[in-house]
């Protein structure tokens, strides 16, 4: 694998970090501000949003540079929003900081996995996003649980000020180690919006809506549901989300592995099991041992997820990927937000901390009720005889040194 890999890594971890920590740390920005546990919880919905809106945004934004040079604007993009979100002396310039750094996180993933996939021999493209997603599922090992700790015992300040610092050093590891990949030619705006229409691109992207959405919709409220009905203590959520993390790295890495061979029962394998677990968690979340193992599997088959489902996008997307890859991992934080907010509605409803994974186990049998379906159109589509749209103008690609 290209060395170049390991700088989107890195601008990966700095990302994953500052999406994830949050979550470790709603109790002490919801005392800070005087807030709520479900009001914070918007600090998650709109950095979620910022994601879906900023992905087709920054990428159209940088169709006219370089992809190298875009990924470095989308880093310092990502440092400005972490440096405000540690200086905010109020909620909502907290959230407008949580905003802005959003805003970097779709097109550097969307741009990120294109970079990626052209570096490699078209047998080992998942297993090349998967190693750049590798820095986002790492950050939930070490960026996130470190984030947390130090914010429950300096300041959760003091947390976003060392991930701006985590987006220079990204910054600077794309500038150093990234090749200068010219701007694709032979591809214009029209032709990456012209991929849009193809159905099983749409069909992914809602695929990845609802089932990454069910991760969300428990783990958004981790530190509240571990606290309360768990029974653990203010400091165990920092191991936990360890837990989470290494459940998310192994995931990723088998996802990346078994997408290049056999992609869709990949697929049903993991949203379907994701959907058990999650209503399992209901249950589980009443016993420490049982919730510590639930939630590293949620991790692990959640992300198990994110390669192969990239890779359906790159794939149907054909010559005009950058668009709909940047689109797609919108629709991860689109379930984010929408999870996050279910969530928040059912706590507030009355229905306890444990109501959001059934609404999570919800989320993810929905998904795989569209792999079935989206399978199904595959199927009928590539009948001899059947009549199928014709390609998306395909680019020239640029020979990339290894």
């Amino acid at each position: 694998m290209p060395l170049a890999l390991l700088a989107l890594a890195i601008g990966a971890f700095g990302i994953g970090t500052t999406e994830f920590v949050i979550m470790g740390l709603l109790p002490e920005v919801a005392g800070d501000f005087g807030v709520s546990i479900p009001t914070v919880g918007y600090l998650v919905t709109g950095y979620a949003l910022g994601v879906m809106l900023g992905a087709p945004l920054m990428t159209v934004l940088g169709t006219r540079i370089s992809r190298k040079r875009m990924l470095m604007l989308l880093m310092g993009l990502f440092i400005a929003g972490n440096l405000l979100s540690a200086l905010a002396p109020s909620f909502g310039l907290m959230l407008t900081g949580r905003v802005v750094a959003s805003l970097a996180h779709g097109a550097f993933f969307g741009i990120g996995s294109v970079v990626a996939a052209d570096l490699v021999a078209p047998d080992k493209k998942a297993g090349a996003i998967a190693l750049m997603f590798t820095g986002l599922t790492v950050a939930n090992v070490v960026g996130v649980p470190l984030g947390t700790l130090v914010g429950q015992s300096i300041g959760w300040r003091v947390t976003f000020g060392i991930v701006a610092a985590l987006g220079v050093v990204g910054l600077a590891g794309i500038a150093r180690l990234v090749p200068d990949m010219p701007k694709a030619e032979g591809v214009r705006l029209r032709h990456e919006l012209a991929a849009l229409k193809n159905v099983q691109i749409l069909l992914a992207m809602a695929m990845t809506v609802l089932g990454f959405g069910g991760v969300f919709a428990a783990i958004t409220y981790i530190a509240p549901m571990m606290t309360h009905v768990t029974g653990f203590a203010d400091g165990s959520v920092t191991w936990l989300l360890v837990l989470f993390g290494l459940g998310m790295v192994g995931g990723n890495l088998i996802g990346g592995r078994y997408a290049d061979r056999a992609l869709m029962p990949m697929l049903y394998l993991s949203l379907g099991a994701l959907a058990v677990v999650l209503a399992l968690f209901t249950l589980t979340a009443h016993n420490k041992i049982a919730a510590a193992v639930t939630i590293a599997l949620i991790g692990a088959l959640g992300f198990a997820t994110v390669p192969p489902l990239q890779k359906r996008v790159l794939d149907q997307a054909h010559g005009a990927p950058t668009l709909a890859s940047a689109l797609n991992i919108g629709a991860f934080n689109l379930g984010n937000a929408l999870s996050a907010w279910l969530g928040g509605l059912v706590i507030g409803a009355g229905l306890g901390y444990t109501a959001p994974n059934w609404v999570g186990a919800v989320l993810a049998a929905s998904a795989l009720v569209l792999a079935f379906v989206s399978a199904a159109l595959e199927r009928r589509d590539t009948r001899p005889g059947t009549v199928l749209a014709g390609p998306v103008p395909t680019e020239r690609r640029t020979a990339v040194p290894h």
